[in-house]
């Protein structure tokens, strides 16, 4: 696969679950909710793995290990998408965890543009609060308010930045 097609597909991806995943927020019933988060969630597992090796290629190593462990989590998230929210809160909580350190090791190189990582960082802090409470015992869902609902808008602001870095045209760290 040529590096454009798949800065492509995965760009795709990216954007298919940022907006799947904050429709599936606000559906009206969990068949909905479930169809919207489970094709939300293969999508970045997909545009995760691309993103990887995209990374390795060109030496963006601990952004590499970020994807890596982006798609971890987002498929642990994934295993819940069709279950009864409360069921879901543990597995729920370790995903957080994952999307948490993931965020925080694609946004720390100086690869992306600033607003991107910082996006990246509120997430990161927010899903790190959100596993930690979970971690506790605290019963929380995937649409529990404040969080993780407030952290959500964050985490799919970084995913159309990643989307859009891949694609915009003339800088060396997408191509």
């Amino acid at each position: 696969m040529t590096d454009s097609r798949m800065r492509i597909i995965a760009s795709v991806g990216l954007v298919l679950g940022a907006v799947l995943g904050i429709a599936g927020t606000f559906a009206p019933d969990a068949a909905l909710r479930g169809l919207a988060w489970g094709v939300d969630g293969t999508a970045l597992v997909l545009a995760a793995a691309l993103l990887m090796v995209h990374h390795l290629r060109l030496g963006n190593d601990m952004m590499a290990a970020g994807y890596a462990i982006f798609g971890i989590g987002e498929a642990l998230i994934v295993s819940g998408s069709a279950v009864e929210l409360t069921a879901s809160g543990p597995v729920f909580g370790a995903g957080s965890a994952l999307w948490a350190a993931s965020l925080a090791l694609v946004s720390a190189p100086k690869v992306l543009p600033s607003l991107v990582r910082g996006f990246g960082f509120i997430a990161s802090i927010l899903f790190t609060i959100v596993a930690l409470q979970i971690f506790a015992g605290r019963a929380l869902t995937p649409l529990s308010s404040p969080l993780p609902f407030f952290a959500y808008p964050f985490l799919a602001a970084s995913l159309l930045g990643w989307a859009w870095a891949l694609l915009r045209p003339g800088k060396g760290s997408s191509r």
